[in-house]
């Protein structure tokens, strides 16, 4: 074998490829073939009129964005620069554009490193908005504006689960500003442009597009990144995402990257999210968010075929949140939302994952009204719940979730069953009011195993059947499976509901003494 040789282009050669290139371009659109958005025939003058300009956009939003460093503590910057402590998926090594130009300051009693990001001006006093592990740990922060002044500035509060931090410097006279968005009416496909402080190079423009919206990068409970192509790199973080319109519709705050550089695969936080937390850190110097009190759960195809849940498109995936437990004396239950109810809208809003009815409930002010619209045995139906305010911590947080005396034996499903007796509800840490039947056994491979049924769980309920002893869940689940349907079980694990739907399997047989308590 021979090694493969380079093939390089000679000039001339070069520019024939990029003539076929052009005809090839230009050919698309003439005659009967042009494709159904152009208006016409597509010249080169009309190519050139069709690809957006962003000059004056450049000119209006520039004077508002600021370039930013910060004195931060060297343990502080080392765990920023390794993911801050937050569990990212494989394959992002790089979670955020970190902003770090590592020069080490003179040696002091804590160790400092200095760092620089980017932000911008959303009043003429002098408000900023930036990425909070921008200013995570800082000392000392200050700021650069357009015209190369430089202020010091204050931090007035910070939200890490969001990423966003709000500064405040005291200008001389009124400062140019922007305004944050709707970054509910972006769409995939659209223009943007990114402004910031890429490697300390102040004032640096580029753009691309909306490559997706609703993002979750398991960087925070909260992400719903705005995807993009537009070159992002270190120093970007805190910049802003403008719209043609000139109105910020994002916060650059990371990128993928398996260099460190831009892939065109870079992520900035919704405006929407931004304006949120900034008019409560403004307001009050921190945040508080929307409460529910729900556990919800994801809904499999499995459990979407046994709640009788329809995909919206042939192959689509199931939609909704279905609430596994609802919080005794929360803002659910005293709206009445039940265990086994399926969200389907919030506000109007439609609710496609947890993830959607997390990310809307938490953006909602305490004590506002949320109108959920719900499936409910296979009807749907409207209640409204007063929001509430998340306990400190995220504890009790929305998020995502008997007489017998023996064993009763199945082998359609692979579990066997046992009563709560006194020595069982010791082991198992469950008093008197908890009623059901515990598994007490799984039969390897079988249909139980492979839908994550687990020993020590309780079966309280099969479908919308509550259920107390392993008679009842016997009784149930064979007239689940003379329907041929998934076997749909509410489950009490380690003091949380949940629901966990397994497909039929084995034989139909109604008779078979091995298929007691399935």
């Amino acid at each position: 074998m021979t090694d493969a040789m380079p093939v390089r282009l000679t000039p001339s050669r070069k520019f024939r490829s990029l003539a076929l290139v052009a005809a090839t371009a230009l050919s698309i659109g003439v005659g009967a073939s042009s494709p159904a958005w152009a208006e016409g025939p597509i010249t080169p003058q009309t190519q050139l009129q069709t690809l957006p300009n962003f000059v004056n956009l450049v000119k209006q939003v520039k004077p508002a964005v600021v370039s930013i460093t910060s004195h931060i503590r060297a343990d502080v910057a080392e765990q920023e620069e390794g993911g801050g402590g937050q569990q990212m998926p494989q394959g992002m090594p790089f979670p955020f554009p970190f902003p770090f130009q590592m020069a080490p300051q003179q040696q002091q009693p804590r160790r400092t490193v200095e760092a620089r990001g980017s932000g911008f001006i959303i009043s003429n006093d002098g408000y900023i908005v930036t990425n909070n592990h921008v200013v995570n740990g800082a000392t000392k922060v200050s700021v650069t504006l357009d015209d190369g002044t430089t202020l010091p500035a204050k931090i007035v509060g910070r939200d890490p689960k969001t990423d966003v931090a709000l500064l405040k410097i005291k200008p001389n006279g009124k400062l140019p500003f922007i305004e944050l968005g709707d970054s509910d009416n972006v769409q995939p496909g659209e223009w943007v442009v990114a402004v910031g402080n890429p490697f300390g190079l102040g004032g640096t423009v580029t753009a691309g597009i909306v490559s997706a919206r609703g993002r979750d990068l398991n960087a925070g409970p909260y992400d719903d990144f705005i995807q993009i192509d537009a070159p992002i790199n270190h120093g970007n973080s805190g910049g802003p995402l403008f719209s043609q319109n000139g109105k910020v519709i994002g916060v650059n705050a990371a990128i993928i990257s398996p260099s460190g550089g831009s892939i065109g695969i870079g992520f900035a936080i919704p405006s929407n999210t931004v304006k949120s937390v900034v008019d409560q850190l403004r307001t009050s110097g921190h945040v508080t968010r929307g409460y529910l009190g729900v556990l919800m759960q994801r809904i499999s195809p499995t459990l979407a075929q046994a709640l009788g849940l329809k995909p919206s498109e042939p192959g689509a995936p199931p939609e909704g949140a279905l609430v596994a437990q609802v919080t005794k004396g929360g803002p659910a239950d005293k709206a009445g939302l039940k265990s086994g109810d399926v969200v389907t809208a919030l506000n109007g809003a439609k609710i496609k994952s947890v993830h959607d009815l997390v990310v809307h409930t938490v953006s909602m002010k305490p004590g506002t009204d949320a109108t959920l619209t719900i499936l409910r045995d296979g009807k749907s139906q409207t209640i409204t719940a007063k929001i509430g305010n998340m306990p400190k911590d995220g504890e009790g947080a929305d998020s995502g979730a008997g007489d017998d005396s023996g064993q009763t034996n199945g082998g359609k499903i692979g579990i066997s069953l046992a009563p709560l007796s006194r020595d069982m509800r010791q082991q198992l840490g469950v008093d008197d009011t908890v009623k059901g039947a515990v598994i007490s056994q799984i039969v390897p491979g079988s249909p139980a195993e492979q839908a994550g049924v687990r020993p020590g769980d309780i079966i309280q309920g099969v479908g919308n059947t509550a259920v107390d002893n392993p008679r009842a869940v016997l009784t149930a689940v064979r007239g689940v499976l003379k329907n041929k349907q998934p076997v749909l079980l509410r489950v009490l694990r380690d003091g949380q509901q949940i629901f966990i739907a397994i497909a039929p399997g084995g034989s139909d047989s109604d008779d078979d003494s091995n298929d007691d308590g399935n």
